[in-house]
């Protein structure tokens, strides 16, 4: 776990040992009651939580409640001009209000997948956004993307290659359903949250008829890049194995052989790889023979990518490049005619 995860991951710890420490003063003496706006009473955790805690006083306004009962019949509720405070045994009283509070409420506030309101809502280390815990995810706002919330493995992985400062930004929607996650038939379908600058996070359970980084569960990350050969490069990496990595490279129309062309990804091939990680990190940690093998492949995809009689081009409509593949030896047409020969996707130098 990186420091900045530690972090985060003790900050809940701190907000859950607040909640009971509240619970503790609720139960050992007189809870605090007091009448707001001339209607309703604030009492005990939720008084504490109103009159404490700086801003939420000012942000939630008037109370238009009393307290509530919820549907789990362990929790408690007080509804206010602008949000609400929400209290459980094991989480403690946390206002929530604003677009953090509609994108929850969107889930099915305590009783949706996120649960309870482990924090308030904090600022974020870059000034601008801001995020709130829950029980099961964060939901992160900033004013460029808007609130969402990330949690499960595409969160866990977005943590470590640093939150919104990091690699992807702040996400701008949920996680989605979505199709041809993991391999290019209808069937591979996963999930997908998007972050900004055309990045994005996938999440397959595996199947088997999908990239073989995928036959099990996987997580993939990817990036738009839209330039003259590479409309996107996505990764995948076996949730179980991470030497079986592989890159799929989408390209664009102009990027195919044709019959008698000479402006294509083959004739530019440098420009081409530049462009496949121009938008995201291909794979992170790769040896140099890792490198030279997907180097290779490309070339191959690039080099024989002419148009099928049936329709489509030699290869596929995405170009993929495997970690696990060999470096290929010797002279230039010997390469080739091995390349040929595997279709590009050679198991052996042979």
């Amino acid at each position: 776990m990186n420091g900045r995860a530690a972090s985060r991951f003790l900050a809940s710890l701190a907000a859950c040992a607040a909640g009971a420490s509240l619970l503790v003063g609720v139960q050992a003496g007189p809870a605090a009651a007091e009448v707001f706006c001339g209607s309703h009473s604030v009492d005990g955790a939720i008084w504490t939580e109103y009159t404490q805690t700086p801003g939420v006083r000012q942000a939630l306004g008037c109370p238009t409640s009393d307290e509530l009962g919820l549907p789990d019949g362990v929790g408690r509720r007080q509804v206010f001009d602008n949000g609400s405070i929400y209290w459980s045994p094991g989480t403690g009283a946390h206002a929530v209000w604003g677009l953090v509070g509609q994108e929850w409420a969107q889930h099915g506030w305590e009783g949706g997948y996120m649960g309870y309101p482990l924090t308030d809502e904090l600022r974020n280390p870059d000034g601008i956004g801001v995020r709130q815990q829950f029980q099961n995810a964060t939901v992160y706002w900033s004013p460029n993307t808007g609130a969402h919330a990330v949690h499960g493995n595409i969160g866990w992985w977005w943590g470590q290659y640093g939150y919104e400062t990091g690699t992807y930004g702040y996400p701008t929607s949920d996680e989605y359903n979505a199709g041809h996650v993991g391999g290019n038939v209808d069937d591979n379908n996963g999930v997908r949250q998007d972050f900004q600058s055309g990045k994005y996070l996938l999440w397959s359970g595996g199947q088997a008829d999908a990239f073989e980084a995928c036959q099990s569960a996987c997580i993939g990350y990817g990036g738009t890049t839209d330039t003259k050969w590479v409309v996107r490069t996505e990764v995948y990496v076996n949730w179980s194995d991470s030497r079986l990595t592989s890159v799929h490279v989408t390209p664009t129309a102009a990027a195919f052989k044709t019959v008698l062309g000479t402006d294509d990804a083959a004739s530019d091939l440098n420009e081409d790889w530049r462009q496949v990680g121009s938008n995201t990190r291909m794979f992170p940690g790769a040896t140099q023979a890792e490198q030279n093998s997907t180097f290779q492949q490309l070339m191959c995809h690039a080099e024989f990518s002419y148009p099928n009689t049936g329709g489509g081009h030699f290869g596929g409509p995405t170009w993929d490049l495997e970690t696990w593949r060999p470096v290929l030896t010797g002279n230039s047409d010997t390469i080739l005619r091995k390349m040929l020969a595997a279709k590009c996707n050679w198991d052996t130098d042979s």
